[in-house]
């Protein structure tokens, strides 16, 4: 008897009972697929992705890893352990954010799914960096934004780890100033930040907390206006009202991510709070909005059930 999707993931008995086996590059194409998910390591996502685009020019590749997500080759060595085989693929892939880079994401055949923390961080920074609202140092330096974020222990993956264990796991800080995610934000973002993740006693989604300096000018209103601008037609970018503060329960088994914010204008400080469920929206969901938008179809088919998975 093979292994099912189910016998794994048993919440699923019953709606995906397909068969879990090892395939190679000839199986995958012998299925005549038009687009091709890879929720490989990021070495083997590299290798996978060249030797299909290769056969089948054409082919959609979707990669969940980091592989592709950094434009700079010599940054993997240090972040990801590994010296890049194919740095001439990283020019070519799209980051799979489609709320900002759409256009590229509809025409790429190579496409990097951001990491977990990198969205819950790039979506509610890059439209104020991009209008300015960043204080700036004597220097003309952007003042860094300091990114608290806190992600479930399923962020961690399904393997033994003693950290993750249910009697061992607690508010935890880790990989301070050295997560491979910084330089994927700071990409994104527009800007240098000061990120630091913390492990959360609990099952599954991110929220993070970012501390901004604003430039002379900027209040709440003209924040939430930037927002608005930028995300007010966007399905899956949900702005809380005033004095509504994001929860990774309201995110849970979604593709949302929620933001909120405050202003200290004694002090022209910006508190933002984000949440995203990290296996949705910072994962498998994101994924599935990139191939829609890549494909033409609607970015919502197939996220909106309202189904906590």
């Amino acid at each position: 008897m093979p292994t099912l999707f189910s016998d794994t993931f048993a919440r699923f008995r019953g709606r995906i009972d397909l068969p879990v086996r090892a395939t190679s590059i000839p199986d995958v194409l012998a299925c005549e697929p038009d687009a091709v998910f890879l929720a490989t390591p990021h070495e083997a996502s590299v290798e996978l992705a060249r030797g299909l685009m290769h056969a089948k020019p054409g082919l959609v590749v979707l990669d969940l890893s980091a592989a592709f997500r950094l434009n700079d080759a010599a940054q993997y060595p240090r972040h990801y352990g590994f010296e890049h085989p194919h740095a001439d693929m990283l020019s070519h892939a799209a980051y799979g954010l489609p709320e900002l880079f759409r256009d590229r994401v509809a025409k790429a055949d190579l496409i990097a799914v951001p990491g977990c923390y990198p969205t819950s961080a790039i979506l509610p920074l890059a439209p104020l960096v991009k209008a300015g609202a960043v204080a700036t140092r004597p220097d003309g330096r952007p003042v860094r934004p300091i990114i608290d974020s806190t992600s479930g222990v399923s962020g961690a993956g399904r393997g033994l780890n003693l950290r993750s264990l249910f009697c061992e796991v607690h508010q935890q800080p880790y990989n301070v100033l050295k997560h491979r995610h910084q330089p994927e934000i700071d990409a994104y973002a527009g800007l240098a930040t000061l990120f630091t993740p913390h492990l959360g006693p609990f099952e599954r989604g991110i929220l993070s907390t970012i501390h901004v300096e604003l430039a002379p000018g900027w209040d709440d209103v003209k924040v939430r206006g930037t927002w608005s601008a930028a995300y007010g037609r966007e399905p899956f970018v949900r702005l809380c009202p005033p004095g509504v503060w994001p929860s990774v329960a309201d995110v849970r088994g979604t593709n949302f991510c929620d933001i909120a914010c405050a202003v200290d204008a004694a002090w022209n400080h910006l508190i933002i709070a984000s949440a995203i469920d990290n296996l949705v929206k910072g994962a498998a969901g994101q994924a599935v909005q990139c191939m829609n938008a890549r494909f033409g179809l609607p970015e919502t088919a197939g996220l909106l059930s309202g189904a906590r998975e």
